[in-house]
């Protein structure tokens, strides 16, 4: 396995992440798929609060318990399950951050979370107060760094401006490389760790039918797809390698469910690394496009 330094963290993290939202509920393999994973190299191990009513959370701390001083993990707060059960609303306010993060030590069966992230934000958001509440949390020893989950860049802007935030998870990937125009060198320049999430673009990459996404047409897709799956390497592997390749990527959270998938995100790491003629090649192969909104 690959390490690199989080941003402006002390966290050496597996460059190969665990995105846990993926877990089958239920399912009597988590917890040897989260040990495997942990064998294997993968130190860093993503959830929220969100994802199964927070039994994802339970899941991991369920999981990682005995293993706790190796590992990383990182969760989200900021969606709000309302009282009947019916969903949840968007809650960034500092008392509520202060209240969930209490529920997600306990679910997590740890006494500190490693990186604490706002799993969303607008510029409507009462940053200040957002901020405010992370930082106590740090003061406090609850949660050692924090940052957001976003993909809008003026958010982002603003988050780098006012905050100590030490991460930002966005999706990336030859698919959707809106975070080059801006968001990447920004967040490279102020040494702010990101964290790659959806480098498989919904598998279009890999295996799924091809369809309109994201501006480009399903002949489009269908074409940057037959590109990678005609390589002497899976096209996994080198979706994920793409996305390594840029210096302001610090890990690529990859969604894993089964065996299968844990072996297909660990070869981006085993297999031959990316060439920089490979490099240039998908990138030809995919034209860049831009944020049309939240700009």
């Amino acid at each position: 396995m690959e390490y690199r330094i989080l941003g402006n963290t002390s966290l050496n993290i597996s460059r190969i992440a665990f995105g846990c939202m993926s877990l089958k509920p239920g399912s009597a393999d988590n917890e040897k798929l989260l040990k495997d994973a942990v064998a294997a190299g993968i130190n860093y191990f993503d959830t929220a609060d969100l994802y199964n009513n927070g039994a994802n959370e339970e899941i991991v701390g369920k999981a990682l318990k005995g293993c706790r001083s190796d590992v990383f993990i990182a969760t989200k707060v900021g969606n709000q399950l309302r009282a009947d059960g019916s969903g949840w609303d968007w809650n960034p306010a500092k008392k509520y951050i202060l209240e969930a993060v209490e529920k997600s030590l306990q679910r997590l069966q740890t006494d500190h979370i490693d990186l604490y992230q706002l799993h969303g934000g607008t510029m409507e958001d009462p940053m200040d107060e957002t901020i405010e509440a992370f930082e106590q949390l740090k003061q406090q020893g609850k949660i050692r760094y924090y940052g957001i989950s976003s993909i809008r860049p003026n958010v982002i802007r603003e988050w780098v401006k006012r905050s100590g935030i030490s991460t930002v998870m966005m999706q990336y990937s030859l698919l959707d490389r809106r975070p080059e125009e801006e968001c990447l060198q920004l967040l490279l320049t102020n040494n702010i760790g990101v964290l790659a999430r959806g480098s498989l673009a919904q598998g279009l990459l890999v295996n799924k039918p091809p369809k309109d996404y994201l501006g480009r047409t399903a002949e489009e897709v269908r074409s940057i797809s037959t590109m990678m799956n005609g390589q002497s390497i899976p096209a996994s592997a080198l979706a994920l390698q793409f996305v390594l390749h840029h210096p302001a990527i610090s890990a690529a959270v990859a969604g894993i469910r089964t065996g299968e998938q844990l072996q297909d995100a660990l070869s981006a790491i085993t297999l031959p690394s990316l060439s920089d003629d490979m490099y240039r090649l998908m990138k030809q192969a995919s034209a860049p496009n831009f944020y049309t909104d939240h700009r």
